[in-house]
């Protein structure tokens, strides 16, 4: 049987479909909340009644219920945030989408009171005088990697592309075919070389290039040997690349720079985790590199940045070029990179630094505290596999333990888990929804089992 109010607003929209729309002032009678000021809420919801407006004038017909549930969700919109704290089930350790690894406790309290408070980011307090922005790091880096100088920007595409600027603006840049490769977000070594001003010269083939083959194409227009470490991406076989060690012998001999952009910017052998081992940094400046770029979020583990170091001379150059200010890191970023690198300083990385926490996890323990898990909630314990993402150590895996859901839906299970609070981020295999406890933070259990309560009822 139908309804006759929505029978009779039916009618009424049929002859004249603006009719649904209801006036602002009974709106902001109807959706109240102290979370939006009164002002900031007339405007949302004017801007929506005109979008719906449009609507209606290409042949949209809402009803008046469906207008006020718009207008209720454009108002809530503001009240929630996507960038709320999210556990991690995937397995992959490094995961972009996710924001990558979690810094350590100590450093999101730098960053925290950095962000909250004046601090002498650029003041000598003995002297009173401008200046210091980068000592601390500089210190700690020295101590780490034998860096003389270091400056940190935004992320390690800034890094490259400010050195290349700072360095080699106007002349020849020399890459080998193997490295001339793309970077997360769709960007590209060879753009980056364009857009820092200078000429690209691609040497040797995609597999097999020689220390014979850049020393053919240095001419003296040229400016820097580039190396670019393949941190997210393979290539087996028929391969051969000279070391660092030997370009840089080619690089001095012949007056040229030899700039190697790491990537991943491992402080810490990988191999002692099970892993291929992956360059460190302080082994590529001790192998001759002039500079060395890497990120801060990778396997550093801290905030996003990009971490350049090397000879002071070059730094002084880099640091006076323009696009350095476009590209500096702020305050708070420059707290966590500090935070961070003390933790490497003190030989504790392993024990306070997420990611590091996460590669060193046995599977003894990750399944322990699975099983706490289960006892609470359906799940069950399996085996399971988690990589470490972000463009490092592409290929490598370490095995894993995850909870194991069997549901009727996989996928609107999973969804749930998405939009509940904490948002959970899963994986689907074989019709079973998987959390894999790698990546899910120590401190998170007990929020996880709620979380998958509440999902599961």
């Amino acid at each position: 049987m139908t309804d006759p109010s929505h029978a009779s607003e039916n009618a009424r929209s049929t002859t004249n479909p603006y009719r649904v729309l209801p006036q602002l002032s009974s709106l902001l009678e109807t959706i109240e909340t102290d979370l939006v000021s009164p002002q900031l809420r007339a405007h949302i919801l004017r801007d929506e009644l005109d979008r719906i407006r449009r609507e209606i004038d290409e042949g949209a017909r809402p009803s008046t219920q469906v207008v006020t549930e718009r207008c209720r969700a454009a108002i809530a919109a503001l009240r929630g945030s996507r960038l709320d704290e999210a556990i991690n089930g995937t397995g992959i350790i490094l995961h972009t989408n996710l924001g990558r690894a979690p810094v350590s406790e100590a450093t999101a309290a730098a960053m925290s009171k950095a962000a909250s408070s004046y601090l002498s980011l650029e003041v000598d307090p003995e002297s009173g005088r401008r200046g210091g922005r980068m000592d601390e790091i500089a210190r700690l880096m020295r101590v780490l990697t034998g860096a003389e100088a270091t400056l940190v920007v935004n992320n390690n595409a800034a890094a490259v592309l400010l050195t290349l600027a700072g360095l080699c603006a106007g002349k020849e840049v020399i890459v080998s075919r193997g490295e001339a490769v793309e970077i997360g977000g769709g960007f590209r070594i060879p753009e980056v070389v364009s857009q820092s001003g200078c000429r690209l010269i691609e040497v040797g083939t995609t597999n097999r290039t020689y220390n014979s083959d850049y020393l053919r194409a240095t001419s003296e227009a040229t400016a820097s040997f580039l190396r670019v470490h393949p941190s997210n991406f393979q290539i087996q076989g028929f391969v051969t690349k000279p070391s660092t060690a030997e370009l840089a012998s080619v690089a001095s001999a012949h007056g040229t720079l030899l700039i190697e952009d790491l990537g991943s910017g491992a402080l810490i052998d990988t191999a002692g985790f099970g892993l291929r081992s992956e360059p460190t940094v302080r082994e590529a400046l001790s192998a001759g590199a002039s500079i060395v770029t890497f990120s801060g979020d990778k396997l550093v583990g801290g905030p996003q940045a990009g971490i350049i170091c090397g000879h002071a001379d070059l730094l002084q150059k880099i640091t006076r070029h323009p696009l350095a200010r476009a590209v500096r890191a702020d305050k708070t970023t420059l707290s966590g990179v500090a935070a961070t690198l003390r933790h490497f300083v003190a030989g504790e990385a392993e024990l306070r630094v997420p990611v590091w926490q996460m590669l060193g996890a046995s599977v003894d323990e990750l399944r322990r505290r699975a099983e706490v898990i289960c006892n609470e909630t359906d799940a069950a314990v399996v085996d399971s596999t988690s990589s470490i993402g972000g463009g490092t150590l592409p290929g490598e895996t370490l095995p894993s333990v995850a909870l194991a859901l069997s549901t009727a839906n996989a996928d609107e299970f999973a969804r749930r888990l998405r939009i509940g609070t904490p948002r959970v981020f899963s994986i689907i295999r074989d019709g079973a929804v998987l959390i894999d406890m790698r990546t899910v933070q120590h401190r998170q259990d007990g929020i996880l089992a709620d979380a998958l309560r509440g999902a599961i009822g």
